[in-house]
């Protein structure tokens, strides 16, 4: 019988593991994980690492040789990442050569203290890169409007780029516009068009922000309804001339990516709702490693996301009618997303200085 985890993979969708850390390594689950459930993929941000290093002592030894190294701060978490992606990225190395260059990626996110620093931004994208070393590794940046213009020129100067802290059709639209932009260019340019890009839209912090402000029956509804809004254009964007143009180069499009799939907002939620309802072709969906591992033992599969969002339509007009303003909302879950993750970087640098005084 074939597990539900190769369904999926086998309707088109990657299946990406939200979580990385030491121990998930040195275990050998992470390994397990891509020979048993199809994880082809990994993503990170502030907020796992945060917890990976604050609630284990993996790191420990690693963090007292580098801090006699001289190393402190931000460059020494960078390192302390940089060494646990690289590993993963290497499992993952048969995926990333056999899609010839399209999946089996890792992401490591620049300092969300950079969120609304264009220059910054990309700078430290570009170091990052380059200090790694890995083909297979993409950098994160949010897609805020001062980190749009970043992602087009990362991309234009052939970082991969995953694009974070999207929200709405409208987020995602202008992400998939820089990225086209930054690709456009290295065509005009006369370089190669091949650098991988996904962008990565957060559902489930939808229906934890209006929990208690929608009728039952829209509870868990709108995270969906935006999803599926979202597909729609990036099927339009996928048969648009301006893409087949660059397509006609050896361009690959830029992936859209689910993130925030679990439904820890709503314990009453089925485990798998947003695995279930988002599996479509040419998507990915990165999974918090609870929903990865319910999703294995019990989830369910029905048809493959529509590129018609017509019913998504309507129920997004019944939300309009109870006052919820999704595009103001939209604009709210990025400032709030991107102010946790810096909350998650302050705490995740004051548990490394305490972890560095004690090693020293």
């Amino acid at each position: 019988m074939v597990k539900i985890t190769e369904q999926l993979h086998q309707m088109g969708q990657s299946l990406w593991l939200d979580n990385i850390t030491r121990g998930l390594l040195d275990s050998g689950t992470l390994r397990r994980y891509i020979d048993e459930l199809s994880v082809t993929g990994l993503t990170s941000n502030p907020s796992i690492f945060n917890q990976a290093i604050k609630n284990s002592n993996f790191y420990d030894a690693a963090i007292a040789q580098k801090v006699k190294e001289g190393k402190a701060g931000e460059a020494l978490f960078f390192e302390l990442a940089i060494e646990d992606l690289t590993r993963a990225a290497e499992l993952f190395g048969p995926i990333h050569e056999r899609t010839n260059g399209l999946d089996g990626f890792v992401s490591l996110e620049v300092s969300p203290r950079l969120a609304y620093d264009t220059q910054s931004t990309l700078a430290a994208a570009q170091q990052l890169y380059a200090q790694a070393k890995c083909p297979n590794l993409f950098i994160k940046i949010p897609g805020t409007r001062e980190g749009l213009p970043a992602i087009e020129e990362a991309i234009f100067a052939g970082v991969p780029i995953n694009v974070t802290l999207l929200f709405s059709c409208e987020h995602y639209l202008a992400a998939a516009d820089a990225y086209l932009r930054g690709i456009e260019r290295r065509v005009a340019a006369g370089l190669n068009p091949r650098v991988e890009s996904v962008a990565s839209v957060f559902v489930s912090r939808w229906d934890g922000a209006v929990a208690g402000k929608v009728p039952a029956d829209l509870r868990n509804t709108l995270g969906i309804a935006i999803s599926e809004r979202t597909y729609a254009a990036y099927c339009d964007l996928l048969a648009s001339d301006r893409w087949r143009r660059l397509a006609n180069y050896g361009a690959h499009m830029q992936r859209l990516l689910w993130a925030s799939t679990s439904t820890k907002h709503d314990p009453t939620a089925p485990d798998d709702l947003y695995v279930r309802a988002l599996a479509a072709p040419y998507t990915v969906n990165t999974m918090p490693e609870p929903t990865l591992l319910s999703f294995a033992d019990h989830g369910t599969l029905g048809p493959a996301l529509s590129p018609d969002a017509g019913a998504a339509e309507e129920l997004l007009r019944k939300i309009a009618q109870i006052g919820i303003d999704v595009d103001a909302l939209a604009a709210q879950l990025q400032e709030a997303g991107a102010a946790a993750f810096v909350k998650s970087w302050d705490e995740l640098l004051t548990v490394l200085d305490a972890k560095a005084q004690l090693a020293s």
